[in-house]
Parts: structure tokens; sequence; C-alpha cells
């Protein structure tokens, strides 16, 4: 994403006690492993070229760090949309050593890495015009293969993904990837991705259509895992992919001292006063 950086913030994981961070010194990035709790610097590295790590949705979400804290991938900043590669590099996160740098024919973004670290999954785009129409796909590390289909909802072959991520949350086990796309001018939508199985969900989320505050929404983990929460609006089931609950868009307020019944009924009470005559108009 153009001019999306992760920031100070880098990216950790539940599992480790570190969090690494990327900064740029002239023609080498700096990759600085430091501590969650302190931020004292545990381990520093020089690697040659522009590297950073991975945002994957507006709201400077980052990741590239595989849950068991052992693979960590940095991606090259885009400076243009489109590119006609793409660079990578792997690195062996513990000691800060780099085990791979490859670059790709074509335009992609970095979008998720499996518990392991075995697959990288990758957003393609495939029109040099048009930025929200693009495929997820997967790559192999082991094997140094781009697996040649995409990864897709079985239920939603043929239909394309479209629209900008806007947030993301990963399960504590590192294997989910939940992203919200603002849809791309359609449905606003939950892509649940499977980064152990290479599979996904699309879960449309037509209550959130024209909702002004959709940029503004978080997503967070509930119930142990067994359910997604979109801001306070809405809660989905993490094993059946439906949404299990919606808040009305429109909620009646409440006022304190009674009801709207009763403000009504009150005005139409006055109402009537003032055509009688028995109090003045304000």
């Amino acid at each position: 994403m153009l001019g999306v950086d992760v920031g100070s913030d880098g990216v950790t994981t539940a599992t480790v006690g570190v969090r690494y961070v990327t900064s740029p010194d002239g023609r080498v990035t700096l990759v600085a492993q430091t501590t969650r709790n302190g931020g004292q610097i545990a381990g520093l590295a020089r690697l040659r070229g522009n590297f950073t790590i991975p945002a994957v949705a507006y709201d400077s979400s980052a990741s590239g760090l595989s849950a068991d804290g052992r693979t960590l991938v940095l991606i090259e900043p885009r400076q243009s949309f489109p590119r006609a590669s793409t660079t990578f590099a792997v690195l062996d996160a513990p000691r800060l050593r780099v085990m791979r740098i490859f670059t790709l024919r074509g335009d992609f973004s970095f979008d998720a890495l499996s518990p392991g670290g075995s697959t990288m999954f990758l957003v393609q785009y495939l029109s040099p015009s048009d930025p929200d129409r693009y495929a997820v796909r997967a790559y192999d590390l082991a094997s140094r293969h781009l697996l040649s289909r995409p990864v897709v909802d079985p239920r939603e072959r043929g239909a394309e993904m479209r629209g900008k991520p806007l947030t993301r949350t990963t399960s504590a086990d590192g294997r989910w990837a939940y992203t919200l796309y603002d849809g791309g001018g359609g449905t606003p939508f939950v892509h649940a991705l499977d980064t152990t199985t290479r599979t996904a969900h699309c879960i449309d989320l037509p209550q959130l259509s024209g909702n002004p505050s959709l940029w503004q929404l978080k997503l967070a983990i509930a119930d142990r895992g067994n359910a997604l929460r979109v801001g306070n609006l809405l809660t989905i089931s993490t094993t059946r992919f439906t949404v299990l609950h919606a808040q009305s868009r429109s909620p009646v307020p409440a006022i304190a001292g009674g009801s709207v019944l009763l403000v009504l009924l009150l005005a139409l009470v006055f109402r009537r006063a003032v055509r009688q005559g028995s109090v003045s108009s304000p």
C-alpha cells in the first residue's frame, strides 16, 4: 500500500517477547529486535537494500512475523503503482540472519504468513489501472514456488475480491488472518484466510454498507476464538463464517427520565394546550 508504514510499532506476535522494527539507513536497512517491555535493543542487523515491515491494512496493521517467532518477511516498499516486480527478504528472526532475498515478476503486496513460516500469502494486482482488482496467492517458501491457483472461497469461485483492506487481526495461534475490506463500492466483507490449509472464506456484511464510520472500525477476537467482533456493530462466527449478531444501523437513542413515547405524548399535550390558549407558546 502506497504511503502506508507500520512505523515504530513494528511487528510482534503473542508468543514472542520481542518486536521487530525497520529503519532506512542510506542504501541499507536496519532491522532491530527490541524487547516488548521497555523497548531495549536485543539485536541489530544491517540488510543491503530498502526493506520494511509489511503493512497489511490502511490502519497500519503489521504482519510478516510467523506465529512461532522464527521467520520474518520484509518487503521492498512501494514507490508507485503498478510496479513491474516485487522484492522480498526472508530472515531467521531470532538470529536476524538473512536466509534469502528474491524477486517476483509482477506487482504484489504481502498479506500473511503461516504459523510455522512455510507459506507466504500475497496479494497480486491484476490491473495496471485498477488497484481494487487483485487475487490472493500462496508462495511456498520451502520449494520457492508461487502456487498457480489463487486462494479463493470455494463457495464463491469466479467472484472477484474488490476493495481496500481497512484493518486486520489474527488468531492467537497465527492460523487465521481476518481482514475487513470496504468492498470497493460494493458490499463490505471480512476475508478469513486459513494460512494452514491455504483456503479462505468471505463473509459479506451488507449491514455495513454506507456506514460512515467503516474506516474507523477495528476487528477483535472474542469468545476464545470462536467469534470475531467488527467494532461494536457485528459479531461473526469464526466456525460457521456467518453473522451472529448485528446492531441496528439506526438505533433509537435512550432518553434519560422517560421513554421516547412519553416525550411524544407530552409534546402532543403541549401542542393541544397551546391551541386551546391555556398556555403561552414559547
